[in-house]
C-alpha cells in the first residue's frame, strides 16, 4: 500500500504491515518517507489512545500523525504495538 500527496509517494508497505484504527491505515515508521515529514506543535490527545504528534506532509500543515507512546490499554484495543506508525489525513490518499 501506498501513501501519496500529489504524486509524491510518502509511505510504501505490504498491507499486511499496516495496522489499521478507526478507519485510518498507520504505516510503520520504517516506511515512512521522513525526509517528507516535520514534526508540528500542534497538541492533542486521544481519550483511549494517548498523546498524538502531528506532521506537515511537503508544507501541508498537520497531515500525518503518529502515537509515539500510546497508552498501554491501547495495545490490547488495537492488538498491535502501534507506537510511532503514521497515519495521514484525507489529502494524503492510501492506495494499494
Amino acid at each position: 500500500m501506498k501513501a501519496v500527496l500529489d504524486g509524491t509517494v510518502v509511505a510504501e508497505a505490504p498491507e499486511a504491515d499496516l495496522i489499521k484504527i478507526e478507519g485510518n491505515w498507520y504505516f510503520p515508521p520504517a516506511s515512512v518517507n521522513d525526509a517528507l515529514l516535520e514534526k508540528t506543535d500542534t497538541p492533542y490527545t486521544c481519550p483511549w489512545k494517548g498523546e498524538c504528534q502531528y506532521f506537515s506532509v511537503n508544507g501541508l500543515q498537520d497531515r500525518a500523525f503518529s502515537y509515539p507512546t500510546p497508552y498501554p490499554t491501547a495495545f490490547d484495543r488495537v492488538g498491535k504495538d502501534f507506537s510511532n506508525y503514521v497515519a495521514f489525513w484525507k489529502e494524503v490518499q492510501v492506495v494499494e
